[in-house]
């Protein structure tokens, strides 16, 4: 099965300003105006962070894959019709009912879906869920700030 992919590598980069070694999006799938956005993450053993967590048995940190949210978030409100002015940048301001219910390592493929709860600006609030193989990885909320 193949995917589309609506932002490769190149685009992303276009549109949020992380870099290597903490940009964690690797292409976006689905993208429905004002409504949602679907991110993708292939995680690798040359992550940078397995060789400390942990270098017997690697698993991607949690925050790290709370922080994929967050940028998938960040591209759904570039991206928007309604969504952030040019010259502004989302910055992560908080989380709420997060969960973790299952850990990622090397050769995981992180489907990260980020819903629009509400906006008013400049703070935004959406809802994510993180899946593996179909398996839930990770949900919660993201709350977001426009910022010059």
């Amino acid at each position: 099965m193949s995917e589309s992919v609506v932002f490769d590598i190149m685009q992303l980069r276009e549109i949020i300003p992380h870099r290597y070694p903490f940009l964690l999006l690797d292409k976006v799938i689905e993208f429905v105006d004002n409504e949602k956005c679907v991110g993708i993450k292939c995680v690798t053993i040359n992550e940078g962070f397995f060789q400390g967590h942990f270098p017997q048995r690697p698993v991607m940190p949690g925050v790290l894959i709370m922080e994929a949210m967050a940028q998938t978030a960040a591209v759904f409100a570039k991206k928007s019709s309604d969504g952030v002015e040019d010259g502004k940048t989302m910055m992560l301001v908080g989380v709420e009912d997060f969960k973790w219910k299952k850990m990622v390592v090397p050769g995981d493929v992180l489907r990260i879906e980020m819903r629009s709860n509400k906006k008013r600006r400049p703070l935004w609030s959406l809802s994510g869920e993180v899946t593996v193989d179909g398996k839930l990885v990770a949900r919660g909320i993201i709350s977001a700030m426009e910022v010059d």
